[in-house]
Protein backbone atom coordinates (compact mmCIF):
# COMPACT_ATOMS: atom_id res chain seq x y z
CA UNK A 1 0.00 0.00 0.00
CA UNK A 2 1.20 3.50 -0.75
CA UNK A 3 2.74 5.53 2.04
CA UNK A 4 1.73 8.81 0.37
CA UNK A 5 -0.05 11.55 2.29
CA UNK A 6 -3.34 10.95 0.46
CA UNK A 7 -3.44 7.23 1.26
CA UNK A 8 -1.70 7.13 4.61
CA UNK A 9 -3.67 4.74 6.83
CA UNK A 10 -3.55 7.27 9.70
CA UNK A 11 -5.06 10.11 7.65
CA UNK A 12 -8.58 10.87 6.46
CA UNK A 13 -10.02 12.65 3.42
CA UNK A 14 -10.61 16.40 3.81
CA UNK A 15 -12.52 18.97 1.76
CA UNK A 16 -9.17 20.29 0.53
CA UNK A 17 -8.74 17.17 -1.60
CA UNK A 18 -11.74 17.96 -3.79
CA UNK A 19 -11.38 21.73 -4.10
CA UNK A 20 -8.67 21.85 -6.74
CA UNK A 21 -5.16 23.21 -6.25
CA UNK A 22 -2.15 21.55 -4.66
CA UNK A 23 -3.98 18.85 -2.68
CA UNK A 24 -5.95 17.66 -5.72
CA UNK A 25 -2.83 17.74 -7.89
CA UNK A 26 -0.82 15.69 -5.37
CA UNK A 27 -3.72 13.25 -4.95
CA UNK A 28 -3.76 12.59 -8.68
CA UNK A 29 -0.01 11.94 -8.70
CA UNK A 30 -0.42 9.58 -5.72
CA UNK A 31 -3.25 7.81 -7.54
CA UNK A 32 -1.05 7.23 -10.57
CA UNK A 33 1.53 5.51 -8.33
CA UNK A 34 -1.11 2.94 -7.44
CA UNK A 35 -3.01 2.77 -10.75
CA UNK A 36 -0.11 2.60 -13.19
CA UNK A 37 -1.73 0.67 -16.02
CA UNK A 38 -2.96 2.90 -18.86
CA UNK A 39 -2.85 0.48 -21.78
CA UNK A 40 -2.53 2.36 -25.07
CA UNK A 41 -4.09 5.54 -23.68
CA UNK A 42 -1.96 8.70 -23.63
CA UNK A 43 -2.26 12.13 -21.95
CA UNK A 44 -3.87 10.53 -18.89
CA UNK A 45 -2.75 13.49 -16.78
CA UNK A 46 -4.42 16.08 -19.00
CA UNK A 47 -8.06 17.22 -19.15
CA UNK A 48 -8.94 14.23 -21.34
CA UNK A 49 -7.16 10.95 -22.12
CA UNK A 50 -6.24 10.22 -25.75
CA UNK A 51 -6.50 7.03 -27.80
CA UNK A 52 -4.85 6.85 -31.22
CA UNK A 53 -7.25 5.63 -33.92
CA UNK A 54 -4.81 6.04 -36.79
CA UNK A 55 -5.86 9.04 -38.86
CA UNK A 56 -7.55 10.68 -35.87
CA UNK A 57 -7.56 10.54 -32.08
CA UNK A 58 -10.27 9.88 -29.53
CA UNK A 59 -10.45 12.17 -26.46
CA UNK A 60 -12.25 10.80 -23.37
CA UNK A 61 -13.03 12.52 -20.06
CA UNK A 62 -15.31 12.14 -17.04
CA UNK A 63 -16.38 14.38 -14.17
CA UNK A 64 -18.73 14.47 -11.18
CA UNK A 65 -20.63 17.60 -10.19
CA UNK A 66 -21.78 18.72 -6.74
CA UNK A 67 -22.53 22.39 -6.30
CA UNK A 68 -24.12 24.70 -3.74
CA UNK A 69 -26.43 26.39 -4.64
CA UNK A 70 -27.88 24.16 -7.38
CA UNK A 71 -29.28 27.21 -9.21
CA UNK A 72 -27.24 30.41 -9.61
CA UNK A 73 -26.99 33.50 -11.79
CA UNK A 74 -26.03 32.29 -15.22
CA UNK A 75 -26.70 28.60 -14.77
CA UNK A 76 -27.41 25.55 -12.64
CA UNK A 77 -25.90 22.14 -11.91
CA UNK A 78 -27.20 20.77 -15.23
CA UNK A 79 -25.59 23.49 -17.33
CA UNK A 80 -22.28 23.25 -15.51
CA UNK A 81 -22.19 19.44 -15.84
CA UNK A 82 -22.56 19.70 -19.60
CA UNK A 83 -20.18 22.63 -20.05
CA UNK A 84 -17.52 21.16 -17.77
CA UNK A 85 -17.31 17.91 -19.71
CA UNK A 86 -17.64 19.48 -23.17
CA UNK A 87 -14.85 21.92 -22.27
CA UNK A 88 -12.46 19.25 -20.98
CA UNK A 89 -12.71 17.53 -24.37
CA UNK A 90 -12.56 20.83 -26.29
CA UNK A 91 -9.35 22.16 -24.68
CA UNK A 92 -7.56 19.03 -25.88
CA UNK A 93 -8.27 20.19 -29.44
CA UNK A 94 -11.05 17.63 -29.96
CA UNK A 95 -14.61 18.20 -31.17
CA UNK A 96 -17.03 16.58 -28.66
CA UNK A 97 -19.39 14.04 -30.26
CA UNK A 98 -21.28 12.54 -27.30
CA UNK A 99 -22.01 12.76 -23.58
CA UNK A 100 -23.09 10.19 -21.00
CA UNK A 101 -25.21 11.44 -18.10
CA UNK A 102 -25.78 9.88 -14.68
CA UNK A 103 -27.98 11.21 -11.86
CA UNK A 104 -27.86 10.25 -8.18
CA UNK A 105 -30.93 11.91 -6.64
CA UNK A 106 -32.00 12.22 -3.03
CA UNK A 107 -35.45 10.87 -2.19
CA UNK A 108 -37.91 13.79 -2.00
CA UNK A 109 -36.06 16.01 -4.49
CA UNK A 110 -38.62 18.34 -6.16
CA UNK A 111 -39.67 17.11 -9.61
CA UNK A 112 -39.97 20.70 -10.86
CA UNK A 113 -36.30 21.33 -10.00
CA UNK A 114 -35.24 18.15 -11.79
CA UNK A 115 -37.17 19.29 -14.85
CA UNK A 116 -35.36 22.66 -14.81
CA UNK A 117 -32.01 20.88 -14.62
CA UNK A 118 -32.87 18.54 -17.50
CA UNK A 119 -34.03 21.48 -19.63
CA UNK A 120 -30.69 23.23 -18.99
CA UNK A 121 -28.84 20.09 -20.05
CA UNK A 122 -30.91 19.87 -23.23
CA UNK A 123 -30.32 23.55 -24.05
CA UNK A 124 -26.51 23.22 -23.82
CA UNK A 125 -26.63 19.94 -25.75
CA UNK A 126 -28.51 21.57 -28.65
CA UNK A 127 -26.47 24.79 -28.69
CA UNK A 128 -23.12 22.97 -28.60
CA UNK A 129 -24.39 20.19 -30.91
CA UNK A 130 -23.19 17.55 -28.45
CA UNK A 131 -25.91 14.94 -27.80
CA UNK A 132 -26.53 13.08 -24.55
CA UNK A 133 -26.46 9.47 -25.82
CA UNK A 134 -26.52 7.25 -22.72
CA UNK A 135 -26.97 7.48 -18.96
CA UNK A 136 -28.30 6.16 -15.68
CA UNK A 137 -30.38 7.31 -12.69
CA UNK A 138 -30.23 6.22 -9.06
CA UNK A 139 -32.34 7.45 -6.12
CA UNK A 140 -31.00 7.17 -2.59
CA UNK A 141 -32.68 7.51 0.80
CA UNK A 142 -33.16 11.00 2.19
CA UNK A 143 -30.05 12.25 3.95
CA UNK A 144 -27.65 9.90 2.14
CA UNK A 145 -26.58 12.64 -0.31
CA UNK A 146 -27.24 16.37 -0.50
CA UNK A 147 -30.04 16.79 -3.09
CA UNK A 148 -28.46 15.69 -6.38
CA UNK A 149 -25.15 14.67 -7.92
CA UNK A 150 -24.47 14.48 -11.67
CA UNK A 151 -21.71 12.49 -13.35
CA UNK A 152 -20.91 13.00 -17.01
CA UNK A 153 -18.42 11.50 -19.45
CA UNK A 154 -17.59 12.86 -22.87
CA UNK A 155 -15.86 11.71 -26.03
CA UNK A 156 -14.52 13.70 -28.96
CA UNK A 157 -12.40 13.34 -32.08
CA UNK A 158 -9.32 15.31 -33.16
CA UNK A 159 -6.56 15.23 -35.74
CA UNK A 160 -4.23 17.31 -33.57
CA UNK A 161 -4.10 17.01 -29.78
CA UNK A 162 -3.21 20.00 -27.60
CA UNK A 163 -1.14 18.79 -24.64
CA UNK A 164 -0.54 20.62 -21.36
CA UNK A 165 3.22 20.10 -21.62
CA UNK A 166 4.09 22.03 -24.79
CA UNK A 167 4.49 25.63 -23.58
CA UNK A 168 7.73 27.07 -24.98
CA UNK A 169 9.97 29.98 -23.95
CA UNK A 170 8.92 33.04 -25.93
CA UNK A 171 5.23 32.03 -25.96
CA UNK A 172 2.53 34.44 -24.85
CA UNK A 173 -0.11 33.42 -22.31
CA UNK A 174 -3.63 34.31 -23.44
CA UNK A 175 -6.91 34.32 -21.49
CA UNK A 176 -10.06 33.88 -23.59
CA UNK A 177 -11.87 36.36 -21.32
CA UNK A 178 -11.99 37.64 -17.76
CA UNK A 179 -11.66 34.88 -15.17
CA UNK A 180 -13.13 33.82 -11.84
CA UNK A 181 -16.70 34.98 -12.39
CA UNK A 182 -18.21 31.55 -11.78
CA UNK A 183 -16.51 31.28 -8.39
CA UNK A 184 -17.43 34.83 -7.49
CA UNK A 185 -21.12 34.25 -8.31
CA UNK A 186 -21.32 31.03 -6.28
CA UNK A 187 -19.73 32.73 -3.27
CA UNK A 188 -21.87 35.86 -3.60
CA UNK A 189 -25.02 33.72 -3.48
CA UNK A 190 -23.79 31.74 -0.49
CA UNK A 191 -22.99 34.92 1.44
CA UNK A 192 -25.84 37.07 0.05
CA UNK A 193 -23.39 39.53 -1.51
CA UNK A 194 -25.06 41.70 -4.15
CA UNK A 195 -23.32 41.72 -7.53
CA UNK A 196 -24.23 42.11 -11.19
CA UNK A 197 -21.89 39.27 -12.13
CA UNK A 198 -23.18 36.11 -13.80
CA UNK A 199 -21.41 32.79 -13.98
CA UNK A 200 -19.12 32.51 -17.01
CA UNK A 201 -20.39 28.94 -17.53
CA UNK A 202 -20.59 28.15 -21.27
CA UNK A 203 -19.34 25.57 -23.80
CA UNK A 204 -16.04 26.41 -25.50
CA UNK A 205 -16.15 24.25 -28.62
CA UNK A 206 -16.34 27.08 -31.17
CA UNK A 207 -13.79 29.33 -29.43
CA UNK A 208 -11.15 26.63 -29.12
CA UNK A 209 -11.67 25.29 -32.63
CA UNK A 210 -11.32 28.79 -34.09
CA UNK A 211 -7.71 29.00 -32.86
CA UNK A 212 -6.77 25.35 -32.19
CA UNK A 213 -4.08 25.17 -34.87
CA UNK A 214 -2.14 27.98 -33.16
CA UNK A 215 -2.25 26.65 -29.59
CA UNK A 216 0.69 24.97 -27.87
CA UNK A 217 -1.23 24.52 -24.60
CA UNK A 218 -4.89 24.98 -23.66
CA UNK A 219 -6.62 24.53 -20.28
CA UNK A 220 -9.89 25.62 -18.71
CA UNK A 221 -9.31 27.10 -15.23
CA UNK A 222 -12.01 25.33 -13.22
CA UNK A 223 -11.25 24.11 -9.68
CA UNK A 224 -7.99 25.71 -8.55
CA UNK A 225 -8.38 28.59 -11.00
CA UNK A 226 -5.63 30.39 -12.87
CA UNK A 227 -3.04 29.57 -10.20
CA UNK A 228 -3.54 25.82 -10.56
CA UNK A 229 -3.64 26.01 -14.36
CA UNK A 230 -0.41 27.90 -14.78
CA UNK A 231 1.53 25.93 -12.19
CA UNK A 232 0.48 22.68 -13.87
CA UNK A 233 1.52 24.02 -17.29
CA UNK A 234 4.85 25.33 -15.95
CA UNK A 235 5.67 22.03 -14.21
CA UNK A 236 4.71 19.80 -17.15
CA UNK A 237 6.38 22.04 -19.74
CA UNK A 238 9.45 22.71 -17.55
CA UNK A 239 9.21 26.47 -18.06
CA UNK A 240 8.73 29.70 -16.13
CA UNK A 241 5.55 31.73 -16.59
CA UNK A 242 5.40 35.45 -15.79
CA UNK A 243 2.07 37.29 -15.57
CA UNK A 244 1.75 41.05 -15.99
CA UNK A 245 -0.10 42.66 -13.06
CA UNK A 246 -1.43 45.40 -15.38
CA UNK A 247 -3.16 42.78 -17.54
CA UNK A 248 -4.64 40.46 -14.94
CA UNK A 249 -7.99 39.14 -16.28
CA UNK A 250 -10.24 39.84 -13.29
CA UNK A 251 -13.18 42.24 -12.99
CA UNK A 252 -13.39 44.60 -10.01
CA UNK A 253 -16.29 42.65 -8.48
CA UNK A 254 -14.29 39.42 -8.55
CA UNK A 255 -11.33 41.14 -6.87
CA UNK A 256 -13.68 42.70 -4.28
CA UNK A 257 -15.25 39.33 -3.37
CA UNK A 258 -11.79 37.77 -3.14
CA UNK A 259 -10.60 40.47 -0.74
CA UNK A 260 -13.84 40.46 1.27
CA UNK A 261 -13.69 36.72 1.93
CA UNK A 262 -9.90 36.43 2.09
CA UNK A 263 -9.78 33.84 -0.70
CA UNK A 264 -6.85 33.65 -3.12
CA UNK A 265 -7.87 35.48 -6.31
CA UNK A 266 -5.81 33.06 -8.40
CA UNK A 267 -7.93 30.15 -7.08
CA UNK A 268 -11.26 31.52 -8.33
CA UNK A 269 -12.68 29.09 -10.90
CA UNK A 270 -14.22 29.74 -14.30
CA UNK A 271 -16.48 27.36 -16.24
CA UNK A 272 -16.45 28.97 -19.67
CA UNK A 273 -12.95 30.34 -20.22
CA UNK A 274 -9.60 28.91 -21.25
CA UNK A 275 -5.91 29.75 -20.89
CA UNK A 276 -3.58 29.17 -23.83
CA UNK A 277 0.10 29.29 -24.64
CA UNK A 278 0.78 30.61 -28.16
CA UNK A 279 3.92 31.58 -30.07
CA UNK A 280 4.60 35.32 -29.97
CA UNK A 281 4.18 35.60 -33.77
CA UNK A 282 0.61 34.21 -33.56
CA UNK A 283 -0.50 35.82 -30.29
CA UNK A 284 -2.13 38.98 -31.67
CA UNK A 285 -3.89 36.96 -34.37
CA UNK A 286 -5.29 34.55 -31.77
CA UNK A 287 -6.47 37.39 -29.53
CA UNK A 288 -8.33 39.04 -32.43
CA UNK A 289 -10.07 35.77 -33.29
CA UNK A 290 -11.07 35.20 -29.67
CA UNK A 291 -12.33 38.76 -29.27
CA UNK A 292 -15.06 37.92 -31.80
CA UNK A 293 -16.47 35.64 -29.06
CA UNK A 294 -15.41 37.69 -26.02
CA UNK A 295 -14.08 41.25 -26.18
CA UNK A 296 -12.14 40.67 -22.94
CA UNK A 297 -9.71 38.14 -24.49
CA UNK A 298 -6.12 39.34 -24.12
CA UNK A 299 -2.46 38.53 -23.51
CA UNK A 300 -1.80 38.24 -19.77
CA UNK A 301 1.80 37.04 -19.60
CA UNK A 302 4.66 35.18 -21.24
CA UNK A 303 6.71 32.02 -21.03
CA UNK A 304 10.42 32.10 -20.18
CA UNK A 305 13.23 29.67 -19.46
CA UNK A 306 13.27 28.55 -15.84
CA UNK A 307 10.57 27.21 -13.55
CA UNK A 308 7.64 28.42 -11.46
CA UNK A 309 4.89 31.00 -11.95
CA UNK A 310 5.37 34.67 -11.07
CA UNK A 311 3.51 37.96 -11.13
CA UNK A 312 5.40 41.00 -12.44
CA UNK A 313 4.17 43.82 -10.21
CA UNK A 314 3.58 47.43 -11.21
CA UNK A 315 6.88 48.41 -9.58
CA UNK A 316 8.82 45.79 -11.52
CA UNK A 317 9.25 43.10 -8.87
CA UNK A 318 8.40 39.41 -9.20
CA UNK A 319 5.98 37.70 -6.79
CA UNK A 320 5.72 33.92 -6.71
CA UNK A 321 2.28 32.49 -7.50
CA UNK A 322 2.11 29.09 -5.85
CA UNK A 323 -0.30 26.27 -6.52
CA UNK A 324 -3.41 27.18 -4.47
CA UNK A 325 -3.60 25.36 -1.14
CA UNK A 326 -6.22 24.73 1.53
CA UNK A 327 -9.96 24.13 1.22
CA UNK A 328 -10.29 26.87 -1.40
CA UNK A 329 -13.95 26.89 -2.52
CA UNK A 330 -15.66 23.52 -1.86
CA UNK A 331 -18.70 22.36 -3.84
CA UNK A 332 -18.02 24.80 -6.64
CA UNK A 333 -18.83 22.46 -9.53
Amino acid sequence: MSTSKSFNKNSSISLELGSGGKASWEFFKDLRKIMKYTGKWKNTGDDAAIYDLGNQRLAFTTDAFIIDPLFFKGGDIGKIAMCGTINDVSVMGAVPIGISLSFVIEEGFPAKDLEKIIKSIDKVSREAKVPVVTGDTKVTEKGKIDKIEITTSGVGLAKKIISNSEAKPGDKIIASGNLGEHGAVILSERFNYKTKLKSDCQPLVKEVQSVAKFLHVCKDPTRGGLGENLNEIAEKSKVKIVLDEKNLPFKKDVVAISELLGINLFAFPSEGRFIASVSSRDADKVVKKLQKFNSEAKIIGEVEKGKGVFLKTSIGGLRLIEMPQGKLIPRIC
